[in-house]
């Protein structure tokens, strides 16, 4: 509706004039009050939330909430780092006037995500948004490129009158099946319909593998604006989902067996608005530069996936043979590989054409998630690296010598061993900075921690409902 491309302490006059008719905008739409949003290192959306009055003292001063938050565990414990964790000091939640939008699912409120400043009107250097904002404009500035990002959105759908914290599908029809769809077909029109009144485009929606489950799939956007949408998509199916008394799930294995939610990343560069991976000379239309970005993101898959798979229940998910992508291989329309390099239909690859990070799930905060990855795959740029050779088929098939000697290695199987992978890989840390790579590490290993000793399903049931 308006822009606040930079909050500083005090506002701007241009930005105040436009607040004051923006608010009275909202207040004929009948919205009340405010959703301020941003998600935490454990990937846990948290929201402070203001009547709609009180916008214009919101976008001047920021509205308050402890730096703590940072190291909080998706259960609300709290670790502490050397800078982080502690009870003082406070931060400023300034909102996105550009991405501020009314609330189809929710009538009454609107949604913003915010930038969290420090008191002083610096950037706060935990802030998620404002690192994934800094290593965008890095990448414009030193190579003068773009992207196009976007999060596929899987969840499971269960009854609200389940006992408990149990899971009962809320489907019963099968994979991809019409019934299914038949089923909660008048939750998915509503659904539908509350996207698009915030102005999501949608490319599809179906019923997918697992129990009760969904996929959503939308437009591209810049990566921030991609991040956001990732946020306020989950926030829209969970309050139409709420209005048909329905409960959802994000978690990454909302059961302790089969097939968990994804959250892949599809992530195109772009220069003077031509797609880098259509139109070349390399491996299935991909120019050099395309390559190398991509063998960038390739060489730190280990390290990325304590920031793509940052929950203990990821490793529940990431299993062999279930298209998670948890070994170090990429291919084209290769399900199976970590990475597939997805070409588009002839006659749309020169706009479609994107590599899939398929090792990433909803547990991930989305703006760290796409970040790192932009990061490695710059990595990759600087320095040519090449891409390694194709592999197709599932690569578990692979025996010892045959995978080593194509370079095919099993990701990380669990979050400890993740974390190793993360603090060995300077490139990553030096990425996010000393007080967000910390905060990662410390997380991680949190979250390692408190489900030590329980069994798979156990597991599952901890982080069903967070997420």
């Amino acid at each position: 509706m308006t822009t606040l491309a930079d909050p500083v302490p005090g506002g701007r006059p241009g930005d105040l004039r436009r607040v004051a008719s923006l608010t009275a905008e909202l207040a004929a739409r009948g919205v009340h009050g405010i959703v301020l949003a941003y998600v935490d290192t454990a990937g846990i959306g948290r929201v402070k939330t203001i009547p709609t009055a009180r916008l214009e003292a919101a976008v001047s001063w920021g509205v308050g909430m402890s730096p703590v938050f940072d190291t909080f565990l998706a259960d609300d414990s709290i670790v502490t780092t050397d800078v982080l964790g502690s009870p003082d000091g406070d931060l400023r939640l300034y909102p996105d006037l550009d991405q501020l939008v009314v609330l189809a699912g929710q009538p009454g409120w609107a949604w913003a995500p915010v930038d969290r400043i420090t008191q002083e009107g610096e950037r706060h250097p935990g802030c998620a948004r404002t690192f994934l904002r800094r290593i965008v404009a890095d990448a414009a500035d030193r190579h003068g490129l773009a992207f196009k990002a976007a999060v596929e959105v899987e969840w499971a759908v269960g009854l609200d009158t389940a006992p408990g914290a149990e899971f009962v599908p809320a489907v019963s029809g099968p994979a991809y099946g019409a019934a299914r769809q038949i089923e909660l077909g008048d939750y998915t029109a509503d659904l539908l319909a509350a996207l698009a009144a915030q102005g999501v485009d949608v490319d599809q929606i179906h019923p997918e593998y697992a129990a009760g489950q969904f996929e959503v799939s939308v437009g591209a956007r810049d990566p921030v604006a991609a991040a956001d949408r990732s946020v306020l998509v989950r926030q829209t199916i969970r309050a139409v989902a709420q209005r048909h008394r329905l409960r959802v799930s994000f978690a990454p294995a909302f059961l302790p067996e089969g097939v968990g939610n994804g959250g892949h990343l599809h992530l195109s560069c772009w220069r003077g608005g031509v797609n880098l991976h259509s139109g070349g000379e390399g491996r299935y239309g991909m120019t050099a530069e395309a390559e190398s970005f991509v063998a960038g993101v390739f060489a730190h898959l280990p390290a990325l996936t304590a920031v793509t798979a940052p929950s203990p229940a990821s490793y529940l998910r990431l299993k062999p043979s279930r298209w998670a992508g948890v070994f170090t291989a990429w291919g084209r329309e290769t399900r199976e590989a970590a990475l597939r390099i997805v070409t588009g239909t002839a006659g749309r690859r020169d706009q479609d054409a994107n590599m899939e990070i398929k090792p990433v799930d909803l547990a991930a905060n989305p703006y760290l998630a796409l970040g790192c990855v932009i990061a490695a795959g710059l990595d990759g740029m600087t320095a040519s690296l090449p891409l390694p050779e194709e592999i197709t088929g599932d690569p578990a098939r692979y025996g010892p010598d045959e995978a080593a000697a194509l370079g095919v290695a099993r990701l990380p199987t669990s979050l400890p061993q993740a974390v190793e992978e993360f603090r060995a890989d300077q490139v990553l840390r030096a990425a996010l900075g000393p007080v967000l790579a910390d905060a990662v590490t410390a997380v991680r290993l949190g979250e390692a921690a408190a489900v030590d000793g329980l069994d798979d399903a156990q597991v599952a049931a901890a982080y069903r409902w967070k997420y």
